[in-house]
């Protein structure tokens, strides 16, 4: 099963550095439209680890005993690859990394294709990763008077946890008395539910744990709703979804969520770069180009990366006294892609690394720029 790519997973993979040799990053695409056959999928598998094994053998620098031990790496990553579960559950790419010096080999299951790859470096690269987006936990929690639904996990992946409908009498409009008292009656029992909902949903996040939520339903109760739910939920909740609670189908849940997804993401990236245009103008906590922003990451200052989509800029790296550094630096090694580099510092510093996709500001401001903690 394709795994969620998290914070915690990245950190772990970024703090991997091994003293000596090389770490194997490989990453096979998967998308069944191009490789949906055995055979392809094979035929794949064949021209990645070619690639990998011209690598190891191209690669200067290296000892005896490293390209051998980078040897069993690739047979390592190949029976890997060469499982036959490799694509199945909705697996769209796989990201292999194996160093035996660091007693590394991990394997995971991406949700969306990733172009076919062999990377030899000093760490994992994870800038694909990073690339296709974390994967927060979702939930969607629907409503109505009598029923509930729940749905959760990654956003392209919802699965429907919990269904239940409570014994609430339906509203009549006979007057008197009677009426009044019956429909205060309807109305505790409406209030009963929500409760019902409410603490059903805050089991599920402690057990499951949720990102994100998205609340449904008819609009009179969505107020009563967010009333009743535990702070940690509905400080999770960033929008809503208009979808018939008992009748919508998985797929409709999921459309109607994948909609209110994107436009948390758009706004997310709008309100971010809206922080760093304004700190950027006024001289304060912002730094836009990839000087300014290595410097702010060799400095620990960097809260927020963002990488305009596609953004590629060529670097120097000082590995001894592990710095970042622009093109005309006279220290360091040269890289072709500093943007990696950037990537992995930030993780390490538990920084957010946002990509845009949405909105151009980073153009006139180099490709990349940060938010910084001070």
């Amino acid at each position: 099963m394709a795994e969620p790519i998290t914070q915690t997973r990245l950190r772990e993979l970024a703090a991997v550095h091994p003293e000596r040799g090389r770490v194997l990053s490989v990453f096979l695409n998967l998308d069944p439209a191009q490789f949906g056959t055995p055979a392809a999928r094979s035929s794949a598998i064949t021209s990645v680890m070619t690639d990998a094994t011209h690598k190891v053998g191209d690669t200067d620098g290296l000892s005896h005993d490293e390209r051998e031990a980078l040897r069993d790496d690739i047979e390592r990553v190949r029976d890997v690859l060469g499982a036959s579960d490799v694509a199945a559950d909705g697996t769209r790419a796989v990201a292999v990394y194996a160093c035996g010096a660091a007693d590394l080999l991990e394997v995971v299951r991406l949700r969306r294709p990733v172009d076919s790859k062999v990377v030899l470096d000093r760490t994992p690269f994870v800038e694909p990763l990073v690339m296709q987006g974390l994967d927060e936990a979702w939930m969607v929690l629907l409503s109505n008077r009598r029923a509930a639904r729940l749905f959760i996990g990654p956003g392209d992946a919802l699965e429907e946890t919990d269904r239940f409908v409570d014994d609430v009498h339906s509203q009549h409009d006979q007057g008197g008395w009677s009426q009044l008292n019956y429909q205060r009656s309807v109305e505790k029992e409406v209030k009963d539910h929500l409760t019902n909902t409410a603490e059903l949903a805050f089991e599920l996040y402690k057990r499951r744990g949720v990102d994100r939520v998205l609340i449904g339903g008819p609009d009179e109760l969505m107020g009563d709703l967010k009333a009743k739910l535990h702070p940690y939920l509905k400080e999770r909740i960033v929008g809503k979804v208009q979808i018939d609670v008992e009748n919508a189908s998985l797929d409709d849940v999921k459309a109607c969520a994948r909609d209110a997804i994107a436009a948390h993401i758009r706004r997310l990236e709008r309100e971010t770069l809206d922080r760093l245009n304004e700190s950027v103008g006024r001289g304060g906590r912002g730094a836009a180009g990839v000087a300014e922003v290595l410097d702010a990451l060799n400095q620990a200052r960097v809260e927020t990366l963002l990488i305009a989509e596609n953004f590629r800029a060529g670097g120097r790296v000082d590995f001894e006294a592990n710095l970042l550094l622009p093109p005309d630096d006279d220290r360091g090694e040269p890289v072709n892609d500093i943007v990696e580099h950037a990537i992995e510092k930030a993780i390490e510093q538990s920084a957010h690394t946002l990509v845009v996709r949405h909105h151009d500001d980073l153009g006139p401001l180099g490709g990349i720029g940060a938010v910084l903690r001070f």
